[in-house]
């Protein structure tokens, strides 16, 4: 599968969302894995428009939406790719695991996405962007944001006592930090590019918490101490050396080994995450509009996408590039 440039219809409003004027639209990693991976789920279309994160203005309602939805001609929202089929009979959504439904409509993952110029969203899956929160934050808060948000709230369940070895300052892992340093837990960090350890000393993580470009994880987690202290391991890389190192002080390759004696002796619970909800996208939008989140995230133009998409895969990519649509 490869990307081009195609001129597709305007979508329907559906019954129960609405038809969505795009303003912004978040480039991630993953659009490249969606053009590339061999095996794709069941649900996957032949041809599809990219883009799982977005941001824009409604501009049809749907005829089952209700009156009283809270929702407007002209309101700006925040789409969630994923907010399930909302079916009680549904093994996912019946079980508030929306992000994994199979059946619902998977924007920009296999099915049409936020790319194109118009939109269409279930009302799952619309939430209001709060005052002072901008297009591009909107949009990649959607996925940057809430994914993280939901790993370190509702699977990590992060408390403010506990200590956090992050590994990964990229688009997801940055703003784990911050979402981390709002619980109030303590967070040592690690990452390969000095630029982003910079950017997290900027917002106040302590010097002395950080491991130095080039220094081995482990010696360095005994040489300071904190061995048999580290409560929790957020690892947004996922390669083979960081899950090794993650086991042994506290996934972009496909498989990893656990260390089976390392795991029984420190009672190791090893937890994955996968997307968000719309209460996450909710609260993570609400931390933007209050100050306490702030994504890093650049604007370009949609004809960007092509570049973009090469500057993120070879690590030129700070934070997350939003593409507006003009």
């Amino acid at each position: 599968m490869e990307a081009v440039w195609e001129e597709v219809p305007v979508p329907a409003t559906p019954p129960t969302g609405f038809l969505v004027t795009m303003l912004a639209s978040g480039v991630c990693r993953s659009d490249h894995n969606l053009l590339t991976n061999e095996k794709q789920p069941a649900w996957f279309q032949a041809a599809f428009t990219l883009g799982h994160e977005g941001s824009g203005t409604i501009i049809g309602i749907g005829s089952s939406v209700p009156p009283n939805s809270g929702f407007s001609i002209g309101d700006k929202i925040a789409l969630l790719a994923v907010p399930g089929c909302g079916e009680e009979e549904c093994p996912e959504c019946s079980r508030d695991l929306q992000q994994l439904c199979a059946k619902g409509h998977h924007s920009g993952i296999g099915q049409d996405g936020f790319y194109a110029p118009y939109a269409a969203i279930d009302i799952r899956g619309a939430v209001k962007i709060p005052a002072g929160v901008t297009p591009s934050q909107a949009a990649v808060a959607t996925d940057a944001v809430t994914t993280a948000y939901h790993a370190i709230h509702r699977r990590g369940e992060i408390r403010k006592d506990e200590v956090v070895f992050l590994f990964g300052l990229g688009g997801l892992g940055f703003n784990a930090l911050q979402i981390i340093r709002a619980i109030g837990a303590r967070v040592l960090v690690s990452d390969i590019k000095q630029e982003n350890l910079d950017e997290a000393i900027e917002i106040g993580v302590p010097r002395e918490d950080v491991v130095p470009v080039g220094k081995n994880v482990q010696e360095w987690v005994l040489e300071n101490g904190w061995d048999r202290k580290i409560d929790v391991v957020a690892d947004f890389v996922g390669t083979k050396q960081t899950f090794e190192d993650a086991q042994y002080i506290g996934t972009l390759n496909h498989e990893n080994t656990v260390h089976m004696k390392v795991g029984i002796r420190k009672r190791l619970s090893i937890i994955f995450s996968y997307g968000g909800q719309t209460r996450d996208l909710k609260e993570a939008l609400d931390l933007i509009a209050q100050g306490v989140l702030d994504p890093v995230v650049a604007d370009g133009k949609i004809a960007d996408f092509p570049h973009v998409l090469k500057e993120l895969e070879a690590g030129k990519v700070t934070g997350r590039i939003a593409l507006l649509h003009e």
